[in-house]
């Protein structure tokens, strides 16, 4: 019997790296970044996929929150595309952690 296996929504290629699974190279690429970063000092700490509450009792799990060597935090979306859905929770985020910034990372 031979498996159907859908091809990804937005054709990202799955990767793993360090023994993490990334759904998408872009988003690997930028976890190396972050590690060499914080190897030279430039950012204090990073984390993968915090979880937080957003309206309607919905969660967001951005890719990465990321501390700066001055202190400033924020957190990190790795995007080749921008979905309705996606736009949705991002002005959620903006509307329940005004000053806490949500970068998009293409």
């Amino acid at each position: 019997m031979k498996l159907h296996v859908k091809p990804p929504k937005y054709h990202n290629t799955p990767v793993e790296v360090d023994g993490i699974r990334f759904d998408s190279k872009a988003e690997a690429a930028r976890y190396v970044q972050l590690k060499a970063l914080r190897a030279a000092g430039r950012i204090l700490w990073f984390t993968r996929q915090p979880s937080f509450l957003l309206l309607g009792n919905t969660r967001y799990r951005p890719d990465f929150m990321v501390c700066d060597s001055s202190g400033l935090v924020w957190v990190e979306d790795v995007k080749g595309v921008e979905t309705k859905e996606f736009k949705i929770k991002k002005k959620d985020w903006e509307a329940l952690y005004p000053g806490f910034e949500l970068r998009v990372v293409k």
